[in-house]
């Protein structure tokens, strides 16, 4: 067999699994809270425009209303200030859509601290466990927000969640091979971002890269640390900064297929 006729088999069969990191799109998705004197991203909406009556008797669809970054979403490197002349969502090269990734499991820190940071040494110490981070490929940082996302106030958390160090954010945009970085909070840098330096260090360092960004990801707990292969679907939105995206991992079971997704 062709090697992709090998991949399709073992996704047939179940020993490749496909695991959806998509939170469910809907009115009760939680959406970014940002200060009264900025402007604020519109959460879900949708509009029937028929559905099987006398506004159209055979068909069933929807108008909807949201921002380029609700739910789970990806930014562009176009999204920040440091990458306005960078790449927008429509630019972003097919290929870096389709990636390896390591999964770095923090929830317990996390547990113990809302605002958890992570630093440099924490980085260097899971690598000395599980290895170099894919050249290449994404940084899921795992923090076990997921479980929160059906309580938006839980999730939000009065701005206090779990992000990365500005130091290590440089760290990791500018001394790595990582293309991106993924998460399960509302944005991809800490809720306190906003007082760091410089502020919102993921989107500065990351983006001005030419870098990417992944939110409000689920069931990254799913994933081993090293070995999934990240799918990453946004809209080729034109000049957009970023789209709600459908993120799927491939993750090698060995299993028969009634155990596949």
């Amino acid at each position: 067999m062709t090697l992709l006729e090998q991949i399709a088999a073992s996704l047939h069969d179940g020993a490749i699994e496909v695991v959806d990191l998509t939170a469910p799109l809907s009115e009760a998705t939680p959406v970014i809270r940002l200060p009264p004197d900025h402007g604020q991203a519109w959460p879900f909406e949708r509009e029937p425009i028929s559905r099987f009556d006398e506004r159209g008797r055979h068909a069933y669809w929807n108008n909807l209303r949201m921002s380029e970054h609700t739910g789970t979403h990806f930014d562009a490197p176009a999204h920040w200030l440091s990458g306005r002349d960078l790449d927008d969502v429509a630019r972003v090269p097919p290929r870096r859509l389709v990636a390896p990734a390591a999964v770095l499991d923090f929830s317990r820190e996390t547990a113990a601290d809302a605002d958890f940071l992570l630093e440099r040494e924490h980085v260097e110490a899971w690598q000395s466990e599980h290895g170099p981070l894919p050249d290449g490929g994404w940084l899921l940082y795992r923090t076990g927000w997921d479980a929160r996302v059906r309580d938006a106030e839980a999730f939000l958390n009065g701005g206090h969640t779990p992000g990365v160090a500005p130091e290590c954010a440089r760290l990791l945009a500018e001394e790595t091979g990582v293309i991106g970085i993924g998460v399960e909070t509302v944005g991809t840098d800490a809720g306190r971002a906003a007082d760091l330096e410089p502020p919102f260090p993921c989107h500065w360092y990351f983006q001005g890269a030419n870098k990417y960004g992944l939110t409000q990801l689920q069931r990254l707990a799913d994933l081993p640390p090293q070995g999934a292969v990240i799918v990453a679907g946004p809209l080729p939105i034109v000049d957009g900064s970023g789209s709600p995206a459908r993120v799927l991992a491939l993750v090698e079971r060995h299993t028969t297929g009634a155990d596949a997704i």
